[in-house]
């Protein structure tokens, strides 16, 4: 089967690749219909990445998050039309994955050396059908309107994080608070919320705009504006970037002993820690990274017993662009680029 890949061959520049997908490989051939344009394909798009790696990446098909229609199953396990979200991470399979005995309970899969993930270490989901291994979709119930469904990798990356932090957190959960006014502290702060309603939610941002978005925590603060005395058990950096490390030190500075704090900002570059405080404190903290069909198997248990996640995850619908050619693409990156908040759709019609 002929097949049309859309590779990012250099800085802002598309190029498209035909291959031949193998029908007679066991995967299955599914096509893309709603894709999210997320922070680390816009790395790559705009050549923010070490030369280096964008020499080992490149050329490459962008986009992790995404949803599609199946078009064909040799086994029949999925029907034609059938809609499914398509995880990214995608680890080696071995004789004991497939019966069911796997690493997970010791090293979850998107921890695991031998894993690779899409739009990273090979072509992500730019293609006009993408063949991928049927443990790595998942029925996407009925009702939900596929440009949220589309950034359900995401949502993942958060739930992910959300059960770890239940497993390594003291019980003492009497406030807990999330550093980050942007798409990654709106998930968290409002899944968190889903998973532990009776734990107070602060929320910390630069924006008071944003912030006042996030009508489901318990309160808001501006960090160059936090009360005096204001206790919290836990916390959550979903900063990055260049804001990571004052964001972290900020959340040592704040946290009550013995406290937990999860970093889920991604940064390029290392973050000094104000390591004396932290041992003053007892502190424990774990970064989280990405996640596996465990997480979205979560998650879409969440979206149909919680359906107000799902309402309030609407407002993170920024772009919506209909994708035909190479330079709707290169349309869809730029307005990425100078969206004030949420998520840019391709629906993908290429």
């Amino acid at each position: 089967m002929l097949n049309a890949v859309y590779r990012l061959v250099a800085p802002r520049r598309f190029e498209v690749e035909f291959t031949d997908i193998d029908l007679c490989s066991g995967a299955v051939i599914v096509r893309p219909t709603h894709l999210s344009i997320c922070n680390a394909d816009q790395r790559y798009y705009q050549g923010k990445r070490a030369n280096d790696i964008l020499r080992k990446k490149l050329p490459m098909a962008l986009i992790h998050e995404g949803i599609g229609e199946v078009v064909y199953d040799p086994e029949g396990e999925f029907a034609a039309g059938e809609r499914v979200v398509m995880i990214p991470n995608t680890p080696k399979q071995t004789a004991e994955d497939v019966a069911g005995v796997t690493e997970g309970d010791v090293v979850a899969e998107n921890y695991r050396l031998d894993s690779r993930f899409r739009a990273s270490g090979f072509d992500g989901f730019m293609q006009d059908a993408v063949d991928i291994r049927r443990d790595r979709l998942i029925r996407l119930p009925e009702g939900i309107d596929p440009c949220v469904a589309a950034f359900t990798e995401i949502v993942t990356v958060s739930v992910h994080a959300l059960s770890r932090f239940d497993g390594i957190a003291h019980k003492k959960r009497d406030a807990v608070g999330v550093w980050g006014d942007g798409n990654l502290g709106y998930i968290t702060s409002l899944l968190f919320k889903a998973m532990f309603p009776e734990t107070k939610l602060y929320v910390f941002g630069l924006n008071r705009d944003k912030l006042s978005d996030f009508t489901f925590a318990d309160d808001t603060f501006l960090v160059t504006h936090i009360p005096a005395g204001l206790a919290f058990d836990h916390a959550f950096e979903c900063v990055g970037g260049e804001g990571s490390p004052k964001a972290i030190n900020q959340i040592i500075d704040n946290i009550l002993p013995e406290g937990t704090i999860s970093i889920l900002g991604v940064s390029e570059n290392e973050a000094a820690v104000n390591t004396r405080m932290m041992l003053e404190k007892g502190l424990r903290m774990f970064g989280s990274s990405r996640s596996g069909r465990a997480d979205f198997i979560r998650t879409m248990e969440l979206y149909q017993s919680n359906p107000e996640i799902l309402a309030y995850l609407q407002n993170l619908i920024g772009v919506r662009m209909r994708v035909r050619t190479i330079e709707d693409m290169k349309k869809a990156f730029e307005a990425d680029i100078y969206k004030e908040f949420g998520k840019t759709i391709m629906i993908w019609e290429a």
